[in-house]
């Protein structure tokens, strides 16, 4: 189809004010929370269902590859748009449509922000408890595309945990609208959950049913310090052992408390190999303050040097700061960084942390870790600048090689990211032909074309390496939004 049938043809569904097609306007929708850069031909700025219908319809017809996006704030290259593709920009889709408090569901679309969300039924009581880092800016769409976590999943699960429902437009504009309001069902194939995590491979979710429960009444929180990371491993286990399920158990190695450290001057212990964040909540204060005593006892017992225990909710938002100062003090060291998303058995924490310590020293990088200690999903965030050439190569095989050790280690490739392009190469590796081909097979049931976000997932085309290569001379002056 020639450019300008095609914008008019977008125009028609959508209105003019809705398709964006001129170069600059394209710059801003090249790009998500990686290194990565691909200009589409033309972006939709949908506010329905039913456009997402008609535009997947002129696609199909077309042959033209369509890329979902939200807000782009992805770190697996997801919502980047192969050449020629249409953007469907769903961030218009905004809106709460209702909170449930019987039937404990709320129903919401695509572009919803996901702090908005858990604003919205907070107010009303109850908790949307998926929390991803970039939960002021993410959206419920993205997050179901991607199975997001955050730190509260040991206790209460990732995204995959609260979709009752969702209406989804595939390939060839057909709307779907499965699942429900209700608590369980044994009827049919459980669809809800093949959308979950597909990163609008197999359809469009535009519309969602999410589960929430009762807002918890209290909350505890503690800041432990540890000589040895098994000693930290050693109190993952003890929590856990003893039937006390933290809210949060953060990991942080002694890479990342040390640059933390450096800009928040927090006085941290010296001789520290790794700290745990962690917090209960419970039915009541006080609920939530004996199980946090249970938890530092635990830790106490598995020999910390320290365990701080927040007296009050100012305290607490102190030990917190830690955490949430990672990203600035990274950034405070190196222009850039690539944040990793691997998962390892819980017992393979200490294993994988000692991994990525060698793996910095073998490269001559910088490579801080933290994450998820409590389930074994990792985020190890390698430093680099970029103009300097050889530092980009050193990048890209640190990173192959994390990804070869969290394998070696009974893990996988992403906990909560998703694999987009920069971990398509190692599917295979990761989950074995058997199950790759399987995969192959649904995606070509829904989207014989393959026209949603091609070049995704599978192992297929240039990687994303590749593309990473490539970009070398322009990379120095491109920041990632």
């Amino acid at each position: 189809m020639r450019e300008h049938t095609l914008v008019r043809e977008l125009r028609r569904v959508v209105g003019d004010e809705a398709v964006r097609d001129h170069p600059a306007e394209l710059m801003a929708y090249s790009y998500d929370g990686t290194f990565q850069q691909a200009v589409p031909r033309a972006v939709t700025l949908v506010r329905s269902t039913e456009q997402v219908a008609a535009i997947l319809r002129l696609a199909s017809d077309a042959g033209l590859p369509v890329v979902p996006r939200g807000a782009a704030t992805g770190l697996a290259g997801g919502s980047l748009p192969p050449h020629g593709a249409i953007v469907l920009n769903l961030a218009r889709m905004r809106t709460v449509k209702r909170i449930d408090p019987d039937d404990g569901v709320a129903d919401v679309e695509a572009g919803v922000v996901t702090g908005t969300l858990r604003a919205a039924v907070e107010e009303r009581g109850f908790f949307y408890p998926p929390d991803p880092a970039s939960l002021a800016q993410c959206t419920i769409g993205g997050n179901i595309a991607s199975n997001a976590g955050g730190p509260r999943c040991l206790k209460y699960g990732v995204t995959r945990d609260y979709v009752r429902g969702l209406t989804v437009v595939l390939a060839d504009g057909t709307i779907l609208e499965t699942g429900g309001r209700v608590l369980k069902s044994s009827t049919g194939y459980a669809l809800p959950q093949l959308f979950v995590g597909s990163e609008g491979t197999l359809g469009v979710v535009t519309e969602a049913t999410l589960r929430i429960i009762p807002l918890p009444r209290g909350r505890a929180t503690a800041l432990a310090f540890f000589a040895s990371l098994d000693d930290a491993a050693a109190t993952v286990t003890s929590i856990l052992s003893n039937g006390l399920t933290p809210s949060t158990l953060e990991l942080l190695d002694d890479v990342t408390l040390r640059l933390v450290d450096q800009m928040i001057d927090a006085g941290y212990p010296s001789q520290t190999e790794g700290a745990l964040l962690i917090e209960a909540d419970g039915s009541s204060e006080k609920a939530a303050a004996d199980a946090l005593a249970g938890m530092a006892e635990a830790a106490r017992g598995s020999g910390a040097l320290l365990v701080q225990v927040a007296t009050g909710e100012a305290e607490a938002e102190e030990l917190w700061r830690a955490r949430r100062s990672i990203s600035a003090a990274l950034g405070r060291v190196a222009p850039k960084k690539l944040g990793e998303d691997i998962v390892v058995p819980r017992s393979r924490v200490p294993d994988m942390v000692r991994a990525v310590r060698r793996i910095a020293g073998e490269h001559g990088l910088d490579i801080p870790l933290f994450g998820h200690a409590g389930d074994g999903n990792l985020h190890p965030n390698i430093l680099f600048h970029p103009e300097i050439p050889d530092q980009l190569i050193r990048v890209q095989n640190a990173a192959i090689a994390i990804f070869e050790s969290a394998i070696a280690l009974g893990g996988a490739l992403s906990g909560e990211h998703g694999v987009g392009t920069l971990k398509r190469q190692f599917l295979e590796r990761n989950l074995g032909s058997g199950v790759v081909d399987a995969m192959r097979r649904v995606k070509q049931a829904l989207d014989p074309q393959g026209i949603l976000n091609p070049g995704k997932i599978f192992p297929d085309q240039e990687d994303g390496w590749e593309q990473f290569l490539q970009m070398l001379p322009t990379l120095s002056s491109f920041t990632p939004g």
